[in-house]
Order: structure tokens, then C-alpha cells, then sequence
């Protein structure tokens, strides 16, 4: 498929600010004449993007009952990046902070992770090829516009990037339960790639072994894991308060 469909406001509203070229037709709600489609509604115009009005009905039918906000939009497939883009990424990025999300498959953590990715300042988050949830409609809507900001990067062999990336000095720091250092103790200044394993699984054998050093997130309740995309949020965040200091 050369094309797919994106809903909501904000997902429209970041790939219009990013690369209008790939829109080929958007479908509105006709009961939306708000002021937050309005200015969507105009650029779409000075685009000279094709639109639709449609009833709910026809629209919860093209996204499957999803929560579109009235807004859906047919697009072309945006860039893909794969390990070979990296070097391209880090160019120039005296102290980069990248995120390894490992054997996540949620979409809606996924795209949560985007979002807090985007607000840290992170180079790029870093998926294996398998095992990972799919750049998808939910995705997008769930990172709110930082799906077309940070790019994802899908690579074949996440052990070997992780190699490739330590010989080129980023530091690995994998998140573990049973860890002794946690992220409070942990020096997170170096060029730094936070890894984030699934939830509950956490990350897989190859992945934990490569990383440099393993941290965990002090727990003080009864439950015994945090949701991934809060543990991702908690580890990036620690990470620019100790830059800032």
C-alpha cells in the first residue's frame, strides 16, 4: 500500500504543517464548523487538498469506529527510516538522547512514547523491525503531531545497531526491575540511549546483555511495573533535569 488513513485534529494538523504534498483527500464531519477545524479547513483549501463532508456514520465506518474528531485524511506513506539513517540523524549532535523501545506493541504506548520522545528532545526512537507496534492511524493520533516530528526508526538487527551506535560513543542504559542503580543514581549527561523493555517481559535476553548498564525506577506501592510509555516519560525526564544542571 502506497497510502493510509490518518484521524484527528492533531495527527491532520502535523502532517499538514510538515508535508501538505502527501495529502490526497480529507473527509470532514459535516456537523464540525468549529474554530478548531475552521483553520485546518482553510489550509486545506490554500492547499487545494480535495475534501469531503460526511455524515458519522460514513466516517466511523472508514476508521472502525475509532475516535477520528471528525477529521479524517487520506495520505501517502511518509518516510520510512531504517539503521542506514541514522548516521544522517546523529550528525552533528554533540550530545544525543535517543530512545530503544523493545518488544513494544501497543499502539497507543507507542505513540504515548512518541509524544513524550518529542517533548524531551530525543534524536529518534529506535524499534526492531519485528515485534514492534506498527506507525499506524492510532499511533498518530495518540502522539499528537509527534509522529511527523521524531523519527522512528525500524532496524533489522536491534543488537547489532546497539553495537553500532556504542562504537560511535552512546552510552546504553537499560531499564530493569531488579537493577541495584536506579535512574535517580545513574549519570545520564553522556550521550545516551534510554532502553525500554516491554511490559511486564521487559526487554529481551540480547538486548539487556548489550546494554551498558542496566537502572531501575524506584517503586515504593504493591504494583510491580509501570505502564511503558510512564516508565519512557519518567527516564527521559530525569535525563534532562540532570543536562539542565
Amino acid at each position: 500500500m502506497n497510502d493510509e488513513l490518518i484521524y484527528g485534529i492533531h495527527a491532520v494538523k502535523a502532517i499538514l504543517e510538515s508535508d501538505p504534498a502527501r495529502f490526497i483527500e480529507v473527509y470532514i464531519l459535516k456537523e464540525r464548523d468549529d474554530d478548531r477545524v475552521l483553520p485546518l479547513l482553510k489550509q486545506l483549501i490554500k492547499f487545494s487538498i480535495p475534501t469531503q463532508k460526511m455524515g458519522r456514520k460514513v466516517l466511523d465506518t472508514k476508521c472502525d469506529g475509532a475516535s477520528h474528531q471528525g477529521l479524517i485524511a487520506r495520505v501517502k506513506l511518509g518516510r520510512q527510516y531504517n539503521e542506514n539513517d541514522l548516521s544522517f540523524i546523529l550528525n552533528g549532535k554533540k550530545n544525543p538522547l535517543l530512545l530503544v523501545l523493545d518488544g513494544v506493541t501497543d499502539p497507543h504506548n507507542l505513540g504515548a512514547c512518541l509524544r513524550n520522545a518529542d517533548a524531551a528532545g530525543v534524536c529518534a526512537v529506535i524499534v526492531p523491525k519485528d515485534r514492534s507496534a506498527k506507525l499506524n492511524a492510532i499511533t498518530r493520533k495518540v502522539a499528537v503531531g509527534a509522529a511527523e516530528s521524531v523519527p522512528l526508526v525500524r532496524v533489522t538487527n536491534l543488537a547489532r545497531t546497539m553495537r553500532t551506535l556504542q562504537e560511535k560513543g552512546v552510552w546504553f542504559m537499560g531499564t530493569a526491575r531488579e537493577a541495584l542503580l536506579d535512574i535517580f543514581q545513574s549519570k545520564m549527561t553522556v550521550p545516551l540511549a534510554i532502553v525500554i523493555g516491554a511490559e511486564g517481559n521487559g526487554m529481551r535476553r540480547l538486548t539487556r546483555e548489550t546494554c551498558d548498564e542496566l537502572i531501575s525506577i524506584p517503586m515504593a506501592g504493591s504494583v510491580s511495573s509501570l505502564n511503558v510509555s510512564v516508565a519512557t516519560g519518567i527516564c527521559l525526564f530525569e535525563a534532562i533535569r540532570q543536562r539542565r544542571c
